[in-house]
């Protein structure tokens, strides 16, 4: 365990900002586009910015492992550990769409100590330390006082594997559509969670996320004031679940009821996941 978690998050801000420079310099021309499955993406400025950032974490904190989006393994969590997403909205990026983020985490196993979002290209930086609060750009930020679904501003996303859950997905855009003031899909889980954090989103869903996807938001949601949990099954979330609801607390349970249980079996959820509650990267 780690003594001193919020003497580590001003150094791991400037190690994640200074990842943000290379960001802000590939945006708009970013080089060597290439296929990670049929429609995922990894670029130069991927690989380029987890090697920077497994670099500078390593000198923070020697004793923690890493599991990093682009060269991990399927890997048990446990102990200290760097979770990084090096380029969350890869597809954003490589279409010149500004909402890119990295996400970098520290966790004991499944307990969440510190988290930052970087939007290098918006200037939002998203901060949190356990038991600290949630911050953007050193202010503090809180989730919204919104409670009726009605009023609701709602954040989801489609995963790679979208064929394969298609009738699923539409199924709950459906149910939002009809029911919310709006639904968004931006592009990036990491900053869809830090955004539910700021209260700019009342409440965020996905299913088929990675750790490094939701790692750090996980811990922004909680910090101001939200809650975070799994959906069929209504459970408490652990990285790597198939599942994952993130709210400001008041509208959860309408999240839950309006998602609702339906025969989506919990085989698949567990087909999906690893001891440790982990699930494998996708295909290279």
């Amino acid at each position: 365990m780690v003594d001193d978690i919020a003497g580590l998050l001003p150094r791991t801000r400037e190690a994640v900002l200074a990842a943000g420079e290379r960001i802000l310099a590939d945006f708009g021309a970013p080089r060597d586009v290439r296929r990670k499955g049929r429609i995922d993406l990894v670029t130069a400025t991927d690989l380029a910015v987890e090697a920077f950032l497994t670099t500078e974490l390593a000198r923070i904190l020697p004793e923690a492992a890493f599991l990093a989006e682009e060269t991990a393994a399927q890997t048990v969590l446990s102990g200290l550990t760097w979770i990084i997403d090096p380029l969350d909205g890869t597809t954003n990026f490589a279409h010149g769409f500004p909402f890119v983020c990295t996400s970098v985490a520290l966790y004991d196993g499944q307990t969440p100590l510190l988290g930052c979002v970087n939007a290098p290209i918006l200037g939002q930086c998203f901060t949190a330390a356990a038991g600290q609060g949630a911050f953007l750009n050193d202010a503090p930020i809180h989730v919204s006082t919104t409670d009726s679904l009605e009023a609701a501003l709602v954040a989801t996303g489609f995963p790679y594997a979208i064929r394969e859950n298609l009738d699923e997905i539409m199924t709950d855009v459906r149910a939002m559509l009809d029911a919310t003031q709006g639904i968004r899909r931006p592009g990036s889980a990491a900053l869809d969670l830090a955004y539910v954090a700021a209260g700019r989103f009342d409440a965020f869903y996905e299913l088929a996320l990675n750790p490094w996807d939701v790692a750090a938001g996980v811990l922004l949601v909680a910090e101001a004031g939200g809650r975070v949990g799994g959906y069929r099954p209504a459970v408490p979330y652990r990285l790597g679940d198939f599942r994952i609801l993130a709210s400001n607390g008041a509208l959860h349970e309408g999240m839950l009821e309006l998602l609702g249980e339906n025969e989506e079996s919990e085989e698949k959820e567990e087909s999906l996941r690893q001891p440790g509650g982990i699930i494998p990267p996708g295909p290279p």
